[in-house]
């Protein structure tokens, strides 16, 4: 059973950094892209940023690139790293995971999601 577990939410002033953790479980994800997104109140949820399992590839939303960096360590956690906070960057942050295929990672339909964690981006 696949699981994705969010952690590294809460309260940052903007301009500050915060990282986000996704502990991934369950299966093998070496042929799957692991996503971050986010949904603001209010607003549909968006996509942020996803990387292939392998580090081949990275995908940014245009409104994050350059500040955000998707990473992973070499067991199976995939990190979300946060730099130059925005108020507009105040959302519940999701993991999730998709099998590798032609589809576009940037709005393909992922498989697996896990349950979110909260930022909150003071001005």
């Amino acid at each position: 059973q696949v699981q994705l577990v969010e952690s590294g939410g809460g309260l940052v002033q903007a301009g500050g950094s915060r990282r986000l953790s996704c502990a991934a479980s369950g299966r093998t994800f070496s042929s799957y892209y692991i996503g971050w997104f986010r949904q603001a109140p209010g607003k549909e949820r968006e996509f942020v940023a996803a990387r292939s399992w392998s580090g081949g590839s990275t995908y940014y939303a245009d409104s994050v690139k350059g500040r955000f960096t998707i990473s992973r360590d070499n067991k199976n956690t995939v990190y979300l790293q946060m730099n130059s906070l925005k108020p507009e960057d105040t959302a519940v942050y999701y993991c999730a995971a998709r099998r590798i295929t032609t589809a576009q990672p940037r709005t393909a339909k992922y498989d697996y999601w896990g349950q979110g964690t909260p930022v909150t981006v003071s001005s």
